[in-house]
């Protein structure tokens, strides 16, 4: 799955996103010389073990985890560095985010490999450009890249004169990436218009083939390009030296895993779920402040996670539907109708809400369920308190003094007013029995400002 850019809201919350990760990373050490050596690449300065930079990217391929590739090419390049090290898996990701990191490993002046591993592993769609567009293509064994046709991002759908410029214009692009670097340009392309995939061994055998080593790890992988000749996009040719490395590992910042995991889809959409609920409470008692505020925040972090992810909007809708239907219950008596008709929006919005057959991107269907039910509970409690409202008695206003108990201040005699206190407050009153002074009374009935009592 690659997802093309939707215009408008997506650019200003991927220019945000950029913009909160643009700042530069701390400076950090490489490890002494003393830590325990892998492999390496050669240096300029063969008197010393040069550095070889390993990172991790394990998530869909967004702006997060673009800077991240981006930001540890950058320091491997300031830091002279032999090789980059990318351990990549991956189902896709943006076509907008994939094409920065692609230009970024094609400018670098660090040699830069890509490894799908560990077994079992993939790298489909922009992970696939991603690995082609290295200096090393490497694969585990078991773990297979392509699938890398584009998909409209937002749930949209192509027609199919905008979805055939899409393809052609990505197997152009994947065409010019593969053909600098020696690789099968024609199944690169088959990736793409035809949604191929392929498995470590296809992709190793293929005439020319589209990666260029089978490792089992990394270890494996330095040892077999140690004296491997690399032809660098430019047309430079570099060798590998990988006996005795110094390994830098590098992490993403406290920053970038916390926007990365806002990213996943099973936090957006409770991100989404508990931002509509805060504000639905703020509506309903106004003056709250924090169910507004941390309903307002949580919308807002999953705005940003939705322009990242492949999004339905149908789904949306009816989940926002779904929780509007549960609002209307406290106001209007429908007898269940409309939160049974919130559940069931609610359930097929969030299972639309992901439009992508990546499981990685799918919602967790206990997630749903646990979400579904924990918001028809507290609808449940919120039409409960409402209808019990709705039937006890009046305690406030003129309607609250009818079966209150007071004192005669003088005798009644029917037919004529007289005085009595309650709640404190002295009532002309009227009763049809005779009452001594002094004497207890409750309120039976009220005419303007004459109350009716009798005797208690």
């Amino acid at each position: 799955m690659i997802g093309l850019p939707n215009r408008g809201s997506r650019c200003l919350a991927l220019g945000t996103a950029f913009l909160l990760l643009s700042s530069p990373l701390p400076a950090q050490q490489p490890p002494p010389a003393a830590q325990a050596p892998l492999s390496t690449v050669a240096s300029a300065n063969a008197g010393s073990r040069p550095l070889v930079y390993v990172a991790e990217v394990d998530s869909v391929i967004h702006p997060v985890s673009a800077r991240y590739m981006i930001d540890t090419i950058e320091r491997a390049d300031a830091d002279s560095a032999a090789l980059v090290v990318f351990t990549l898996r991956t189902p896709g990701g943006l076509v907008d985010a994939t094409r920065d990191i692609v230009t970024k490993v094609i400018a670098a002046k660090t040699p830069i490999a890509v490894f799908v591993a560990p077994s079992g592993a993939r790298a489909a769609s922009a992970g696939f450009i991603i690995t082609i567009a290295a200096d090393i293509a490497a694969m585990a064994p078991g773990t297979h890249i392509g699938a890398a046709h584009p998909v409209a991002g937002g749930g949209a759908v192509m027609d199919e004169t905008s979805s055939k410029k899409a393809a052609e214009d990505l197997a152009a692009y994947v065409r010019t990436i593969a053909g600098p670097r020696g690789r099968n340009a024609e199944l690169a392309e088959q990736a793409v218009l035809q949604s191929k995939a392929f498995t470590d061994g296809e992709a190793i055998k293929a005439t020319p083939p589209l990666i260029d080593v089978v490792a089992t790890n990394l270890d494996d992988l330095l040892k077999k390009l140690d004296g491997r000749t690399v032809k660098r996009f430019d047309g430079s040719v570099a060798t590998l030296h990988t006996a005795a490395p110094r390994i830098v590992p590098i992490a993403m910042t406290l920053r970038q895993r916390i926007l990365s995991a806002i990213a996943h889809p099973n936090i957006a959409y409770i991100l989404l779920s508990l931002g509509t609920l805060g504000l639905t409470i703020e509506l309903w008692s106004p003056g709250a402040v924090l169910p507004g505020v941390v309903g307002g925040l949580s919308l807002l972090l999953a705005f940003f996670a939705l322009q990242v992810l492949p999004i339905n909007f149908t789904g949306l809708l009816l989940m926002l539907f779904g929780l509007v239907l549960f609002a209307l219950e406290i106001k209007v008596t429908s007898y269940g109708l409309l939160t049974v008709g919130g559940i069931i929006s609610l359930i097929f919005g969030s299972l639309m809400l992901i439009d992508s057959p990546a499981p990685e991107l799918q919602l967790s269907l206990a997630l749903v369920l646990s979400v579904v039910l924990g918001f028809t509970a507290i609808a449940a409690f919120l039409v409960r308190l409402g209808l019990a409202a709705q039937r006890g008695a009046p305690v406030t206003g003129v309607e609250g003094l009818i079966g209150e108990r007071g004192t005669a201040l003088e005798p009644l005699v029917p037919g004529t007013a007289g005085r009595v206190r309650v709640h404190g407050e002295i009532w002309n009153a009227v009763s049809n029995d005779p009452v001594a002074d002094g004497e207890p009374v409750t309120v039976a009935d009220i005419h303007g400002l004459i109350l009716t009592v009798r005797k208690s």
